[in-house]
């Protein structure tokens, strides 16, 4: 017998809280299943049972609601499998349409279910049901005579409740006492699944805050929630992700007790520290630095003459893996991620709720002593650190105060560049790597599958990033990725193998994964893990690194010889490969195609090439000349469309990209070029709307849409300066300046319909095209 503890129920109840931890945990596990049957039996499930063990005519109204809701939800189909004949289920039941009915003890089925000879039983039409919708998981509750054998078929995720007499042995799993109880399970279990397939209401996306030690990313709300942390590495699994799974993904809350909202968040001037403002009430984040190899610490500060309520509840592995919290006298200690974990936190008592991992405190900040409390993850250490708490924030915000110090800023836009400077800085890691953003799957249109996990190193994100740093005068991040470059090159027979990304530590990413468990940002799903565009062929990659090259160069004077070494690898890259198809920048998971963009970059490897031997006394491949104007004289015959009058996409169509601006934006051809001119106001015509630029309209094989993408409006803003039209390069630039979050951050997309920010966040590209157009909007 499996029976467990039961629950009395009366209509009415609410709160997850009155059902026992067995029971939430199993309804919390099937709200997250892809495909869910719900399925009960009409008396003693449904309609309760009198005094005598008789049952009523009519099912409880509550549960009747309860499966209506569950029926109502994508992916959820709920039926009643009865003894009684199906006419007579039908008339007394009154169930809506939606739920399906099953009669005769399960011989009879509904107008809506095709019937098999072969069920002979209520657990033989369970299994003509599951294979029907497709179920990846049942609950079955049953109340009455001959549930047993249905219980028995159940396994895997699959879950059995019996309602009724506790003292009753039986099979089933879980147990409830009656019917009311029942009715409150499927209310819960229909709030659980709709809060999973459509999403808790979402942070904006705009208004999350990053905080980095460059080891370590995390994100910040703007009600001081943190919603996302990975560890040990960033593009490890999540210990919080409360932005893609809601609560039950991880919970750490600070809030005053007299429930005010925020009134603003901001950084520290030149700084990774956030501090979120309520009334009487101040929270400080930021990660702090030199840590150490595998170790986090994530220190927030309460400050503040009010109350504030904490709520602490880690969920290593997406929260897919139980955790145990306990208490000691300086803080708790976390169990069951692969990694320790402490919360460092003197003073502190904690309220442990043991059935759900979480600890819950009241604390009690003054103006002359702040409340500390400081994540350590890759430790259980809970002595206090060596720095006194003042002394180790102000080193860690000086070190990142230091580095703006010493950067050259552009006049427009100057705080927002630094702050964009910063975010590119704190997305380089230790290993040379850089992230592409901080996140996985923020999607690019809410409620659709377009969510991909960008928290690995692109070739030409990465080298794009450190470029745009380079230009503000901080080198020491592109001698890292190019050490990065090295070393995956080293890996390889040759460097026309190069993958367009790895890992943040150079290697090869493992297979592409789902995590269902998970709701995704706003419903949006699937989240994903790794990144199937590993498996790609991007031909534009070898350009960005040996354009780099050429940018770190002149901003020393010099080229150094492992540097020589990287573009001569590139420039034979492109000689090998530059004839074939390819996927793309965009990596659209479809068939290969000649285009544009790929092709100009094969060009601009060489041309750049050529230029670094000239300037710095390098012998350059004799083939070299040759094959760049080869490249250049195929891009300008096979890439501009007579009928469409613009360079397209791809030799063999019509269809328009914002990429292909770069042949103008390249020097390929003179920005004066009619053509060059031509394709400018024909991607302007077809590709921007409002505020905000599309990378391409055309059918790329994935369903959905998205939205605008901030790297090409920035790409038009530099075409509108290169073609003399700076009214609208200004103009749109202030565009660009209003989507940035209220700490300055970007995302990568923007729908100019609901105004809504799209993607993950923050992104590269975004900053690092901020920072670009700046520049040259301050060149008079």
């Amino acid at each position: 017998m499996q029976g467990v503890e039961a629950f009395h129920g009366e209509p009415g109840l609410l709160g997850p809280e009155t059902l026992p931890a067995d029971v939430r945990r199993r309804v919390s596990a099937l709200a997250r299943t892809s495909r869910l049957l719900v399925a009960c039996d009409y008396d003693g499930a449904l309609a309760p049972l009198d005094a005598d063990g008789h049952p009523d005519r009519r099912p409880l109204p509550e549960a009747v609601r309860a499966l209506r809701e569950l029926a109502e939800l994508p992916g959820t189909v709920c039926a009643v499998i009865s003894a009684r004949p199906l006419r007579d289920l039908a008339a007394l039941s009154r169930l809506p349409g939606e739920v399906r009915l099953v009669g005769a003890h399960g011989t009879e089925f509904d107008t809506d279910l095709a019937a098999d000879p072969s069920a002979h039983g209520k657990a033989e039409a369970l299994e003509v049901l599951r294979g029907q919708v497709e179920a990846t998981a049942v609950l079955y509750m049953g109340g009455g005579d001959g549930e047993e054998p249905v219980f028995l078929h159940l396994s895997g995720a699959d879950a059995g409740v019996r309602v009724g007499d506790v003292e009753e042995p039986s099979v089933a799993a879980h147990r409830v006492a009656d019917t009311p109880a029942a009715a409150h399970l499927l209310a819960l279990l229909a709030a659980e699944r709709r809060s999973w397939v459509f999403g808790e209401r979402p942070t904006p996306i705009e208004r999350m805050s990053l905080l980095s030690n460059q080891a370590s990313v995390a994100l910040v709300g703007p009600d001081a929630r943190l919603l996302w942390l990975c560890h040990p590495e960033p593009d490890s699994p999540a210990l919080f992700a409360e932005l893609l799974g809601g609560r039950s993904a991880g919970v750490f809350a600070i809030a005053p007790a007299h429930k005010g909202l925020p009134l603003g968040q901001r950084y520290e001037r030149d700084t990774m520290t956030v501090r979120t403002r309520f009334s009487r009430l101040e929270v400080i984040d930021y990660l702090a630095a030199g840590t150490g190899p595998g170790r986090t610490d994530l220190v927030r500060v309460i400050t503040g003459t009010t109350p504030a309520v904490v709520e602490f509840a880690p969920r290593p592995d997406f929260g897919r893996a139980p955790v145990r919290i306990t208490a000691k006298d300086d803080g708790l200690i976390v169990e069951g991620a692969e990694f320790p974990i402490a919360l460092h936190a003197p003073g502190v008592s904690w309220r442990i709720d043991h059935d759900n991992g979480a600890a819950h405190a009241i604390v009690q900040p003054s103006s002359e002593r702040p409340v500390v409390l400081e994540l350590r993850c890759g430790s259980q250490e809970l002595r206090a650190h060596p720095d006194i708490p003042e002394e180790r924030r102000r080193r860690t915000e000086q070190a990142w105060a230091s580095w703006v110090g010493t950067l050259d800023l552009p006049e427009t836009e100057r705080r927002l560049v630094a702050r964009s400077a910063l975010t590119l800085r704190g997305l380089c890691t230790p290993t040379g790597g850089v992230m592409a953003a901080a996140t996985t799957s923020l999607p690019e249109e809410i409620g659709g599958i377009r969510n991909w996990d960008y928290r690995y190193c692109w070739l030409r994100d990465g080298a794009l990033t450190v470029q745009a740093l380079v230009d503000l005068g901080s080198t020491v991040e592109a001698d890292a990725f190019l050490d990065w470059v090295h070393r995956v090159v080293a890996t390889l027979p040759g460097p026309e193998l190069l993958k367009p990304l790895y890992s943040l530590r150079g290697t090869d990413l493992g297979p592409e994964e789902v995590i269902e468990s998970l709701s995704g940002y706003a419903g949006s799903r699937p989240v994903r893990v790794g990144n199937l565009a590993d498996h790609q062929v991007q031909l534009d990659v070898f350009g960005p690194v040996v354009e780099l090259i050429t940018h770190l160069a002149a901003a020393r004077g010099t080229l150094a010889d492992r540097d020589w070494d990287l573009v001569q690898e590139m420039a034979h890259a492109v000689a090998r490969r530059w004839h074939e198809p390819d996927h793309g920048i965009w990596e659209e998971r479809d068939e290969p195609r000649h285009r544009v963009y790929s092709k100009v970059m094969g060009w601009v490897t060489l041309d750049r090439a050529l230029t670094l031997a000239a300037a710095y006394g390098r012998i350059p491949d004799p083939t070299w000349e040759g094959l760049r104007s080869r490249i250049a004289a195929e891009v300008v015959d096979k890439g501009w469309n007579e009928d469409v009058q613009a360079f397209t996409t791809a030799y063999d169509g019509t269809d328009l990209d914002a990429a292909s601006l770069h042949i103008g934006l390249s020097g390929l051809i003179d920005p004066a070029d009619p053509r060059f001119q031509a394709t400018v106001t024909a991607i302007e015509a077809e590709l921007r709307s409002g505020p905000t630029v599309y990378r391409y309209h055309r059918d790329d094989g994935l369903p959905g849409g998205e939205g605008g993408f901030h790297l090409c409006t920035t790409w038009l803003i530099e075409a509108y300066l290169a073609t003399g039209r700076r009214v609208e390069a200004e103009e749109l630039f202030a565009h660009l300046v209003d989507c940035a979050g209220p700490t300055g951050l970007l995302p990568e997309e923007f729908d100019p319909v609901s105004e809504r920010a799209l993607g993950n966040h923050p992104q590269a590209y975004s900053h690092l095209g901020l920072i670009r157009c700046a520049r040259l909007l301050d060149r008079k």
